[in-house]
């Protein structure tokens, strides 16, 4: 898509950090530059504004990401590429069914009443929990690697969706301030959410996760 739009050598193309080495692989196959850029910390898509103070001469395309079974800010994404005269690309997920969709939400709706000393997924604009993705605190107390061992140690699959940001792994590193990312990085953590649970396994879920949240409260 990048080479038939006419990316080339030289050219810039903003993208995320947060996981998505693929794209940028083939920002650098099509002879570009990959600009990586924040992301929003309720959506973990590309940040609009972000996105705007990125923008420079170079800048050819824009290639946003939806992650988790949310939808980044397409309609602002795209007022960026407007003003700047930029191509906007965009790389969905592939999509559940309906009736698993509707699974999914009433699972993640359970977890969103039940867990506790987790921050869980904001489910607006039609989320369809492709991921459930919560945020464990560290702040000196165990961490979300050490939360993630023991909830495994109680018999509940997790993972760890973004181990390492694009930006710093060798082949792509940049001396680039993306906080927003390294935190998301650092913080989230993927619980079951699938359809096939059934309602033991949800319980179990809550109880691994609701005897560590006593001790992950934010540091003051």
């Amino acid at each position: 898509m990048l080479r038939a739009a006419g990316v080339g050598l030289g050219d810039e193309v903003v993208v995320p950090a947060f996981g998505n080495v693929e794209v940028a692989d083939a920002v650098t196959l099509a002879g570009g530059l990959p600009v990586f850029v924040d992301i929003d910390p309720v959506t973990y898509c590309l940040d609009a504004s972000a996105v705007e103070a990125a923008v420079t001469p170079r800048t050819a395309a824009i290639v946003v990401v939806h992650r988790f079974g949310r939808s980044a800010d397409v309609g602002r994404l795209l007022g960026v590429g407007q003003r700047h005269g930029l191509l906007v690309l965009q790389q969905g997920e592939s999509e559940a069914p309906y009736d698993e969709v509707a699974q999914r939400r009433e699972r993640a709706a359970y977890l969103d009443a039940k867990l506790r000393g987790v921050r869980t997924p904001d489910g607006g604009d039609g989320h369809t929990y492709q991921q459930y993705v919560v945020r464990v605190p560290g702040n000196g107390r165990p961490d979300r690697d050490a939360f993630a061992r023991a909830v495994r140690g109680r018999g509940v699959e997790c993972r760890v969706p973004v181990k390492t940001p694009v930006h710093r792994l060798p082949e792509f590193r940049r001396c680039v301030a993306l906080p927003e990312t390294e935190r998301a990085a650092d913080e989230t953590l993927a619980l079951p959410v699938d359809a096939s649970l059934t309602k033991r396994e949800m319980q179990r879920i809550v109880s691994a996760c609701n005897a560590l949240g006593g001790l992950l409260q934010p540091a003051f």
